[in-house]
């Protein structure tokens, strides 16, 4: 039985597709292995050994053998490989960005919601036109934090729309409208675990 694309971007094989690409494309350098992938993933090792087999037949992986590892990269020699991952970072990537991005904030948790969240679990509606991050955290600096999002933007060429809140309100978050809306739909988290 063959299964639906998924809603964010149906031109993908799967929402694993997409999520195995965001993570290996946009740093063509760093190299990982099958098991690795699975564990960022937290999918089956077969699975995904089943995934990046298609995805190196296909030209898009390299890979190369250290002992009797597999090391896998994105293919830097398929002139296919850039524009797939500027429409991989435009539609699976904004949560490995924005988790490259906002890393060093000192936040507790970073997750993200709104429309993007929404397409990413499958609700359907409209492509997304921005990026809803929120950020948890004490010590974040309100600079920083806006200098990631541009970074960020940049990156997705699309607008990142932080919202900060400290660690308290989101422990008693019933009287903040807005995060009780987030928690009621779907969200990713980034950075962090959300309960």
């Amino acid at each position: 039985m063959r299964s639906e694309g998924p809603v964010l971007a149906p031109t993908f094989r799967s929402r694993l597709q997409g999520d195995l690409l965001a993570l290996v494309l946009p740093w063509p350098d760093r190299e990982w292995s099958i098991s690795e992938l699975a564990a960022r993933l937290h999918a089956p090792l077969t699975t995904v050994q089943s995934e990046v087999m298609r995805l190196i037949d296909g030209g898009v992986l390299a890979t190369r053998h250290v002992g009797r590892s597999r090391l896998l990269r994105a293919n830097g020699d398929n002139p296919a490989v850039a524009p797939l991952t500027q429409l991989t970072l435009m539609t699976f990537g904004p949560h490995s960005v924005i988790a490259d991005e906002f890393a060093d904030l000192g936040a507790d948790l970073v997750l993200l919601f709104g429309s993007w969240a929404a397409r990413y679990h499958g609700e359907p509606g409209p492509p997304p036109a921005d990026i809803d991050v929120l950020v948890i955290g004490d010590h974040v600096d309100r600079a920083a934090l806006y200098e990631a999002a541009e970074r960020a933007e940049r990156r997705l060429q699309r607008p990142v729309n932080p919202v900060l809140r400290k660690s308290s309100t989101w422990a008693q978050r019933d009287g903040d409208p807005l995060l009780n809306e987030i928690v009621r739909r779907p969200y990713v988290e980034v950075i962090g675990e959300a309960e």
